[in-house]
This record gives C-alpha cells, structure tokens and sequence, in this order.
C-alpha cells in the first residue's frame, strides 16, 4: 500500500507539472517529424565537374547523368580558380589519351560521384567508338568480298587472261589482309591513364573528416549549453540568484558576471575538445590551428548565453534536461552533418536561424580548405549577432526575478 501511495503521490506531481508533461510528449513528435522531412528530402548527391581539353562526346555523357553538371574551362587555370570558389567540384583535364583528375574532396559522397560518373562517361565513350569502327571494317570487308567475286567472274570469261587475274587476285587478297589488320588496331584502343589528385586529404579520406569539424563545434556547443544552464539554474534554486537581484547590482553586471566566469570555463573546455579532435583524431588541418579554436570559442560564448537564457524558463534540472531535444538536436540536423545541398528550399531556410550552421562552414572552410579566418567574415558577424541577442534577452531576462 505504501509503494501505491508513493507512485500516486509522483504521478501527481508530474501531472500537475503541464511544461514536463508537453516535452515528454511532444518534443519526441517533433524530433521524428523533423527527422522525416531530412531525411526525405535528402536523398541525392549534386555534383558539378569543370572539364578542361575534353571532347565533346565526354563532355554530353557526362552531362546526360542526373545530378551531374558539366561546365568547360579553356585552360587549368581557370578550372583551378572555380574549384577554389568552390563553384565546381573536380577538374577533368585531357592530355593526349590520359586523363589528369583533381578533387576538392571536401565531401568524399561528391568525389565518389565524379568517379563515378566519368568512369560511366568513359565507358559509354570507348564503346561507341569500338561499334563506329567494327561498322567501317565490316563495309570494307563487304566492299572486298564484292570485288573478289567480280575478278573471279572475269576469269571465267577471259581464259586468255588467267595469269592477270590470278596477280589481280593476290592483290585483292592482300588489300583485304590490310583493311583487316587496320581494322584490328582500330578496335584494340590503348586503354587511357586516369591519374587522381585531392587538394584536401587522400583517396582514404571518408565522409567523417567532412563531419568532424561540425561534431567539433556539437560538442563544444552541447557541453557549454548544458553546464552553463546547470549551473545558473542551481544558483536560483538555492536563492543565490534572489539575495543578489535583491541588491542594488545592475542586472547587466550580474549577467555580464556569470557569463565571464563560466567562460573561462568554456574557453578551457573548448581548447581541450579542439586540441583532442586534431591531434588524437588525426585530422588534416590545411589552415591555422589558432583560427579554429577561435570560431569555436565564438561558438562557446554563444551556447553560454543560450543556456543561461533557458535556464531562466526551467524549474528544474530535470525541465532543463527536457529542452535538449528542442535546441540541441536541430543544431545536429542543420549544421551541415546531413548535405543540404539537396533539400528543398524552405527546409534549407531553416539552417539559417542555427548557430552552428555558421561555426560548421567557418571551420570547415578553414580545415579543409585553408581559408583565413579574417575571410570569415559574415559567418562571425552572424555569430556575434546570435550573442548579442541573447545576452540582451538574459539582461530582459533577470527582470521577472528581481523583487526589489
């Protein structure tokens, strides 16, 4: 009866506790709708290859394969600059029968693609040109047979004339054993060289290099968020946070406080997480090491004051835990981890109210393709912006807590 007592006296209070009750059940609805609708529409590779001195015949097959876009360049120089602007995703550059491929292969799916595709376009090629050949040595061959048969009409009717037509025919035979053998080196084509070049690791680079840098930035973001709203939501259970809103301190200093204090922390956390990715990991970093702890300290402050603003709508640590599924796993989706190259277009939109979304390119950019970190620009700006934001709604926050 006790134990019956207990679980009705629990199940009270879960009931009467209306925010517990809605993530419980809603926030794993959604997660599941929002999984639905990625992973949906998210079911293709586009690719886009700059060709350089390649026939036409290659370039249309190539063309013809769905999701596979073909853009000529005159010289390597200008296919260089493209696939540094990352307009286009590999380099196709004939030189006499061999071919010389280079891949961006910041995407290994992308880089597989182009494989692909060429060999298939390649293929399709060498085939086309083998039946072409094998018809104009059969119409040759026909054309011979014809002739032999009018030279031995000929003698029939001349018998004056055989040793001519005999010399005619030993002629007629070795035109034929000509056609034939030009015919055979026709159709035995040397087989071409394919050489492959990555400007970003090797043909052992996987999709995982793509999705550390963001699992980077994840974890940076998820650990910060979490202990930073941990710890404030502690302080205003205890009624820490009451006795000094009780104070004349400035709502502002008293944010401005926690937010310097548990960044130390995170600036600490983020080094250790970053250092343990490159050097245990074994990522390539092609650009500066400092440039990448420095987006993802950004990212850190960002995450401080998101968790400090949600623990100020919690009541506990356990609603706090609850509001995971609603920050934390969009920001997996939307970062970038799954291509939304591919996505329809208002699903992409959503990627743009996601702060990862902007460290992920930063770092990736400057990872695998050693851009400057002063290059980055709009993705700071976007960053900075996010943060001055939510450390404004902390400081708006704070008001519903001050009794005096």
């Amino acid at each position: 009866m006790r134990t019956i007592g207990i679980m009705n006296r629990v199940l009270k209070e879960l009931f009467r506790d209306k925010r517990t009750l809605a993530l419980m059940f809603v926030a794993p609805i959604l997660v599941m709708l929002l999984m639905s609708v990625i992973f949906n529409t998210n079911s293709t590779t586009n690719v886009n290859v700059g060709t350089v001195s390649v026939t036409q015949k290659l370039n249309k097959e190539m063309g013809d394969i769905k999701h596979v876009d073909v853009k000529t360049y005159d010289t390597k120089a200008d296919a260089k600059k493209a696939l540094n602007d990352e307009k286009i995703d590999a380099i196709i550059k004939k030189n006499g029968n061999n071919y010389s491929l280079t891949y961006a292969n910041t995407d290994s799916s992308k880089t597989a693609a182009v494989k692909m595709a060429f060999k298939n376009a390649v293929t399709t090629t060498s085939i086309d040109q083998l039946k072409s050949a094998l018809k104009k040595s059969t119409t040759g061959m026909a054309k011979l047979q014809a002739q032999l048969v009018a030279m031995q009409k000929q003698q029939a009717a001349s018998s004056t004339a055989t040793t001519g037509t005999a010399a005619a025919a030993k002629q007629a035979a070795a035109t034929k054993a000509t056609s034939t053998t030009t015919a055979t080196k026709s159709t035995s084509q040397k087989t071409p060289k394919i050489t492959n070049h990555y400007v970003y690791g090797d043909k052992d680079t996987g999709y995982f290099a793509k999705m550390l840098p963001i699992l980077m930035g994840f974890f940076v973001f998820f650990f910060v968020f979490l202990i930073s709203g941990m710890a404030l939501l502690k302080e205003r259970t205890t009624g820490t946070l009451d006795r000094l809103l009780a104070t004349p301190v400035k709502r502002s200093s008293i944010v401005f406080g926690y937010m310097l204090s548990y960044g130390i922390l995170a600036v600490i956390q983020t080094i250790i997480i970053v250092m343990v990715t490159v050097w245990l990991l074994g990522i390539e970093v092609v650009g500066n090491l400092a440039s990448v702890v420095v987006m993802n300290l950004i990212l850190a402050l960002v995450a401080l004051a998101f968790g400090i603003l949600l623990s100020t709508f919690a009541n506990s640590e356990f609603q706090m835990m609850q509001f995971i599924p609603l920050v934390i796993v969009p920001q997996v989706f939307f970062s970038g981890i799954i291509p939304l190259d591919s996505m329809a277009t208002w699903v992409k939109d959503i990627s743009y109210i996601i702060p990862l979304k902007y460290s992920g390119d930063a770092v990736n950019d400057i990872i695998m393709r050693g851009t400057s970190i002063f290059d980055e620009g709009w993705n700071i700006l976007i960053l900075l912006a996010f943060l001055l934001v939510l450390t404004f709604l902390n400081i708006v926050g704070l008001k519903r807590y001050r009794k005096v």
